[in-house]
């Protein structure tokens, strides 16, 4: 019998805790501890070290995402799942720029939340057409015919994706390895061929373009 994938719950709600533990109580995902905020998250995480952190994009207590960047490092095995009530894609840009394996919209079925679950286990790459697999594809190098007429970049073009979700240059800095400073660069540099002022105007021309 393969062994049970090992995982932790971090949501405010306990109606929502007691819901995913009964839905996955004949699954093949143990849960293994149980956190209501930021700081019993990284307690039990430590403690735990489970395969999937399954945790909620409001968690009170901190930053959700901070909070997955920081456990990243002392647990580089485990992978982390958001859910989300708010259909927000800057939610979504910011657990991709954490590496996060996937972000789910409350509402899903018990065949979803499993598959999610053990895909981030494996180490599985999101595909498909979930808001979070086209969040994360935008994210990437773009070379449509919009960028190539602007005269952006590649790298400008995923910097504007970034940019376009709302987040800010430490996140795009991190989210794609490089330093503050040149996201910095990279943003003088798109705002100029796009001939904006400011973010907001940029994010603008990229959804008016298709690049998000």
């Amino acid at each position: 019998m393969p062994s049970q994938i090992s995982l932790l719950v971090a949501h405010p709600k306990e109606l929502i805790r007691a819901g995913l533990r009964s839905m996955l109580a004949s699954s093949p995902v143990k849960i293994v501890g149980e956190a209501s905020d930021a700081p019993s998250t990284l307690t039990l995480a430590r403690k735990h070290k489970p395969a999937v952190v399954l945790l909620d994009a409001a968690l009170p207590g901190g930053d959700a995402f901070e909070l997955a960047r920081t456990l990243s490092k002392p647990l580089p095995v485990t992978k982390f799942v958001f859910v989300t009530e708010i259909d927000n894609p800057t939610y979504m840009a910011r657990a991709r720029a954490v590496g996060a394996a996937n972000c789910l919209l409350m509402g899903f079925s018990l065949r979803e939340l499993v598959t999610t679950i053990e895909n981030a286990a494996a180490g599985k790459s999101v595909s498909g057409s979930s808001p979070y697999a086209r969040i994360a594809a935008s994210m990437e190098p773009r070379d449509a015919r919009a960028v190539r007429d602007s005269g952006l970049t590649p790298r400008e073009s995923q910097v504007l994706a970034h940019v376009a979700f709302g987040l800010s240059n430490d996140e795009i800095a991190r989210s794609l390895e490089i330093s503050v400073e040149t996201v910095k660069e990279h943003v003088q540099n798109l705002l100029r061929k796009l001939a904006v002022n400011d973010r907001t105007q940029a994010a603008v021309w990229a959804v008016q373009s298709g690049l998000v």
